[in-house]
């Protein structure tokens, strides 16, 4: 009686072992089939995107920056400057293609625009910075839009100076804020 039990149990093991790598065969074919079904579905979604090409972006609302209209004096970006050795603050103005000088930094406006009249106020300029200390090579610090509504977006990132635009303007022939 005793073998015949052991040959009973070893019998049953043998069927539960073969049971599961059956069971593991078939799982492992339902899953080539199940990604061989995806890898053709995406090569029918990319064939099907490339045939229809996307439509432009919709543009609600046209662009309002434009130049500063014409009038009497100079086209200028009004800037104000922070030293942050010296803590002192300056407000100053920069013609429209020309360098102006603020410490050791050269400012360049490339462009100054405003908004139209129906727009909330903004003011942009492209500000080249480039900052000459004495005894280094130059480095350019700064190339970009700066924007007088959000100046964190596009800042000047400096341990020394921070530059910010406040508007866009003509300038006539009076002088320029005193420095603060």
């Amino acid at each position: 009686m005793r073998a015949s039990l052991g040959a009973r149990l070893s019998r049953a093991a043998h069927g539960i072992l073969k049971t599961e790598e059956g069971a593991a065969r078939e799982s492992r074919a339902a899953g080539r089939s199940a990604l061989a079904v995806l890898v053709l579905l995406a090569g029918l979604g990319t064939a099907a995107a490339q045939q229809q090409p996307l439509p432009p972006p919709r543009i609600d609302n046209p662009p309002t920056l434009r130049a500063i209209p014409d009038g009497p004096g100079k086209r200028v970006a009004e800037l104000q400057g922070l030293d942050k050795v010296t803590a002192r603050t300056q407000r100053f103005y920069a013609p429209v293609g020309q360098a102006t000088r603020f410490g050791t930094l050269d400012i360049n406006v490339g462009d100054c625009l405003v908004n139209t009249p129906d727009a909330p106020p903004e003011s942009a300029a492209y500000l080249t910075i480039v900052d000459h200390k004495p005894g280094q090579p130059e480095q350019k610090l700064f190339a970009g839009w700066m924007f007088a509504s959000t100046p964190a977006l596009s800042a000047l990132d400096d341990g020394v100076y921070d530059v910010r635009v406040l508007a866009c303007t003509m300038a006539t022939a009076s002088a320029p804020p005193a420095a603060r």
